[in-house]
């Protein structure tokens, strides 16, 4: 069958409704507002126009009309052997909220408007708009895209909460993709084959991505690295909280492995939460142009998408963030901005069985919980290492200091003599902190990385010896 003829026969076969979700498959791909597109005759001339389909390449059609899950479409127009093996057109990103919007019910998508009404134009939310309308209004007002997920996760916890492993699969899926050749070395190849095989749902492929070899890596060039300014929040006896006991040995192993990496260290401890405000401020308002990058170590009580100053006021790690963006601070601009937050991001706990939170009785592994929302910035070249994912609470040895700094400590000087990313040694310590547990095998944490970055962190390998930390042999005794 002649193409033009098959496109003509496809269209006929399509609903109004699978035609504007075929628009919003291809908005990044026509590079306009998928709303404009009145048929499918005009989404396929645009796309033909943009040379993404033709007779030669039809693979884009198959794709699409697999996605809808056309797939009677697709066999009876005899389309399934023109799809071969080659890369996704459509981005996961797309597909994850064309997967969402099928999900969502009217009574969800009500809820949805309802949450929105006073962030979207009432116009916007009207009774005839779709999931996928709101999703590009969220996009267009700047509260959605495939690096910030925020407002979307906290609705869809809200609505459908079972819906979130969508978004975690995504996300998770991203951070393979974009580590895929250095990941197996990391992590093991039979580790990395069990997350692989985990996501095997999604497109590991897609035109859209950039290859890992084409990221780069950020200049650490500079006669300085830069800064490392370390809040340790340990007195809240002027709260109802408790002391950060064992607080002090975390701070100690991040001043010897950063000026081990060649950063000037400068330490702020107990302080309140304005005070953590006005010393980022402080921060960002100084020139920082003959330096590489910037570090920001937080340790302290937290609530989800918070810490804690000692006076127990919660400080959004968004507006400790927001002073040292490119806007902010232009002497940082297209530097990494890297965040370490030792805080718990709720009250909940991650149990091999069952077991407390800092707070109650006296145990030796205690966590730094007091819930909130809003993480990393949308600004690029951010990279926020969470001790632990939301809604838990992570855990502090009073003895041995908590067990994601203390991992951390140790996969840096271990893995930047072997000029591993940054990212790649994240994902170590994600590993590492999973598998401990308290002394009697209840208590479990999993840290959470979030980034921005464009390129790799591969920090140079330090001339002088690296520095002797902690030994964790065993747990609590």
């Amino acid at each position: 069958m002649d193409f033009q003829r098959l496109l003509l026969e496809v269209g006929k076969a399509l609903r109004k409704d699978e035609v504007k979700d075929l628009a919003f498959l291809c908005t990044d791909l026509l590079g306009q507002n998928p709303t404009s597109v009145d048929s499918a005759n005009d989404l396929f001339s645009r796309l033909a126009d943009q040379d993404h389909l033709s007779p030669e390449q039809p693979h884009l059609l198959t794709e699409l009309l697999t996605t809808i899950k056309r797939t009677r479409l697709v066999r009876d127009l005899a389309l399934t052997d023109r799809d071969s093996a080659t890369s996704s057109l459509i981005s996961p990103y797309r597909k994850l909220l064309y997967s969402l919007s099928e999900e969502i019910t009217d009574d969800d998508l009500n809820h949805v408007k309802f949450l929105l009404n006073k962030t979207l134009p009432r116009r916007k939310l009207e009774d005839n708009v779709t999931t996928l309308e709101v999703f590009l209004e969220m996009e267009h007002m700047d509260l959605l895209s495939d690096t910030n997920l925020n407002e979307l996760e906290k609705m869809i916890q809200s609505i459908c909460p079972m819906l979130k492993e969508k978004i975690n699969q995504f996300k998770v899926w991203v951070f393979l993709f974009y580590n895929k050749n250095y990941l197996p070395d990391v992590l093991g190849e039979d580790e990395y084959g069990a997350l692989s095989h985990g996501l095997s749902g999604l497109h590991t492929e897609t035109s859209s991505c950039t290859s890992l070899e084409d990221l780069g890596i950020y200049p650490m060039t500079a006669a300085k690295r830069g800064i490392c300014l370390i809040v340790n929040n340990n007195n809240f006896s002027g709260s109802n909280l408790k002391n950060r006991e064992g607080t002090m040995i975390d701070e100690k192993c991040l001043h010897d492995v950063f000026k081990w990496l060649g950063f000037e260290i400068e330490t702020r401890r107990d302080c309140t939460s304005r005070e953590m405000l006005s010393v980022l401020q402080e921060l960002g308002r100084r020139d920082h142009g003959q330096m590489d990058c910037v570090v920001c170590c937080v340790l302290s009580h937290g609530q989800q998408g918070g810490v804690c100053g000692v006076d127990g006021n919660t400080v959004k790690l968004m507006e400790l963030m927001e002073p040292l963006n490119g806007v902010m601070c232009p002497s940082l601009a297209a530097k990494p901005k890297l965040f370490f937050i030792q805080a718990c991001q709720g009250t909940s706990e991650q149990r091999a069985v069952y077991v407390e939170a800092d707070g109650i009785a006296r145990s030796p592994v205690s966590s730094d919980a007091v819930v909130a929302n809003n993480s990393i910035p949308c600004d690029a070249d951010f990279l926020q290492a969470m001790a632990t994912v939301p809604f838990f609470a992570s855990f502090r040895e009073r003895k041995n200091g908590t067990w994601f700094i203390q991992s951390l400590c140790q996969n840096l000087v271990q893995m930047v003599p072997r000029e591993i990313d940054l990212v790649s040694i994240l994902t170590k310590v994600n590993a590492d902190v999973s598998e401990r547990s308290d002394f009697a095998g209840k208590k479990k944490q999993m840290p959470q990385p979030a980034f921005s970055l464009r390129k790799r962190v591969v920090f140079p390998v330090p001339e002088a010896r690296p520095p002797s930390l902690l030994s964790h042999t065993s747990d609590v005794p």
